[in-house]
């Protein structure tokens, strides 16, 4: 028995979905699965964004790579950015808490909605003795902290600003995170 034509396509199974032509395809294709994978990962929708964002701004330099090559290659450059931006996290929340009590359960979540007025007031006191501390630093120690943790600088990208060596970057950091545990050491 001979089946139409109609027929026979019904049974072919459909064909492969083509890969994009552009970059822009590409990455407006994957856009909204990455930012569900980065959300996942950063627990912050304005963090996942970000990191999104940056994930694409960072393929454009691939732009003339084979597109076969471009799925492998974002998610590569996603999960780098993800693991990048928890790690600076803990990195900025961890500073103030003593050697032993670094864990997971322990950091402060600045950010938290659900913060009460008194919490809300006592973060804005504790803000405010941070910032009258890093004052009384030395000027270098001053600098390497305020570069490394607050404005997330790499510690080459910190050297340069402070146009000195990586080393001395990582030592006035360490001198500046141990006179500030001295001085805001009931905060903890």
């Amino acid at each position: 028995m001979l089946m139409s034509t109609d027929a026979n396509r019904e049974f072919q199974s459909p064909a492969p979905p083509r890969a994009p032509v552009t970059l822009e395809a590409f990455l407006a294709d994957i856009g909204t699965r990455a930012f569900r994978f980065a959300e996942a990962g950063l627990r912050s929708r304005d963090d996942a964004l970000d990191a999104v964002q940056d994930a694409m701004m960072k393929m454009l330099v691939y732009r003339e790579r084979p597109p076969g090559e471009w799925t492998p290659l974002f998610w590569s450059i996603l999960r780098r950015k993800i693991v990048d931006v928890q790690r600076r996290h803990n990195f900025r929340l961890r500073w103030l808490l003593p050697a032993g009590d670094r864990n997971e359960d322990s950091l402060v979540d600045w950010a938290d909605p659900a913060v009460g007025p008194s919490q809300s007031h006592d973060q804005q006191e504790a803000y405010t003795r941070l910032v009258k501390a890093l004052r009384g630093l030395p000027a270098r120690q001053r600098e390497a902290f305020t570069l490394r943790v607050l404005e997330e600088l790499d510690v080459a990208d910190t050297a340069k600003a402070m146009g000195c060596s990586e080393g001395s970057v990582k030592t006035h950091l360490s001198r500046a995170r141990d006179a500030l545990q001295k001085q805001l050491e009931d905060l903890r």
